[in-house]
Parts: structure tokens; C-alpha cells; sequence
């Protein structure tokens, strides 16, 4: 599988779609979060469209594929790049933990 790819534009597909893989952190903030992070070129990528795609705040609205299941969520700035909230249907749909790398497709549409 490439890393990395961007893939032309049609009614049934994205704009853009990233893959990559990274291990799942946890952060325990005032509300736990277990989050993947964007490596530095894809980040690259999507700061090139991140003016035409986000909704305020530096967040960016994709569509999540790990395994076989798909989910909404929206990317969070951090540190110069993103990071992949990984959600708990997430989780619990792939059997997903702390230290597991997984491999991310992102979806994103401008």
C-alpha cells in the first residue's frame, strides 16, 4: 500500500485520501481522548487544503477507515500537524488499544 496518495475528484470520491499508520495514544485531558497522529508529509498535504476544508479552529472534517469500518470525526490541529481522534466505536469495531499501530485511510472533501 502507498503511504500516501491524493486521488482525482468524482461525485463518489474524496477529494483527498491519506493513508498512513501510527500507533494510537492516549491523552487524558479533562475528557480522555485516544488519538493517532498525522506523520509530517501527509500533514503537509492536508495544510495545502486546510483554508478551503475547515470549520473553524484548525479542525478538519474527514471520513475514518481503520480495518473495516468507517467513521466521521474531524482531525485536530496539534503541534504544527494533526491528529486522528480515534473514537470508541472506533475502538471497540476493531479491537483497537493504547500502543497498537493501526492503518488510517482519510477521506477529506473540499
Amino acid at each position: 500500500m502507498p503511504r500516501s496518495h491524493a486521488r482525482a475528484n468524482s461525485p463518489q470520491a474524496p477529494d483527498m485520501e491519506l493513508r498512513f499508520a501510527g500507533p494510537v495514544w492516549f491523552w487524558r485531558g479533562p475528557a480522555p481522548f485516544h488519538f493517532v497522529t498525522v506523520p509530517a508529509a501527509e500533514s503537509e498535504m492536508i495544510h495545502d487544503v486546510a483554508g478551503i476544508v475547515t470549520y473553524g479552529w484548525g479542525m478538519i472534517p474527514v471520513r475514518v477507515t481503520v480495518g473495516s469500518t468507517t467513521l466521521s470525526t474531524s482531525l485536530w490541529p496539534k503541534d504544527g500537524g494533526y491528529i486522528v481522534p480515534i473514537k470508541k466505536a472506533l475502538q471497540d469495531s476493531e479491537s483497537i488499544a493504547v500502543d497498537d499501530v493501526i492503518e488510517i485511510t482519510l477521506d477529506i472533501d473540499a
